[in-house]
């Protein structure tokens, strides 16, 4: 069986790399550096879930995310968004903005999972 592919968005290659080790024995991690990033590579490859973080140069998260989820071909990709900005305004904001989680740095890799396992049962 085919692993499924998670898209690890952060301008930071140390959280990605971090994230990336938490997944990549369950999952095949992709990786973006900006939001533009994201949206070409979810475009591109369709990954079966986007880790987005909110605070990033190009194009922040809030922008990425909602492009992916304006775009047909995107719409039901699920994002989450990862982010030490943990306030109330900015999790409503990234709902308005179609994200489907919100998690706050720091958190477990089990965190982590828990918040992806509901949305790929949803997305096969």
């Amino acid at each position: 069986m085919d692993k499924k592919r998670v898209l690890v968005v952060d301008d930071e290659p140390g959280i990605r790399a971090v994230v990336a080790r938490m997944l990549d024995c369950d999952y095949t991690v992709l990786e973006a550096t900006n939001g533009e990033e994201a949206v070409d590579i979810a475009g591109r490859e369709s990954p079966d879930v986007v880790l987005m973080d909110l605070m990033m140069p190009e194009m922040d998260g809030y922008t990425a995310c909602s492009m992916i989820k304006g775009d047909q071909a995107t719409k039901k990709i699920p994002v989450i968004i990862l982010t030490a900005v943990g306030h109330e305004f900015n999790r409503k904001f990234a709902e308005e903005m179609g994200a489907d989680a919100y998690l706050t740095k720091p958190f477990t890799p089990q965190t982590l999972k828990d918040a992806i396992a509901p949305l790929l049962a949803g997305n096969s």
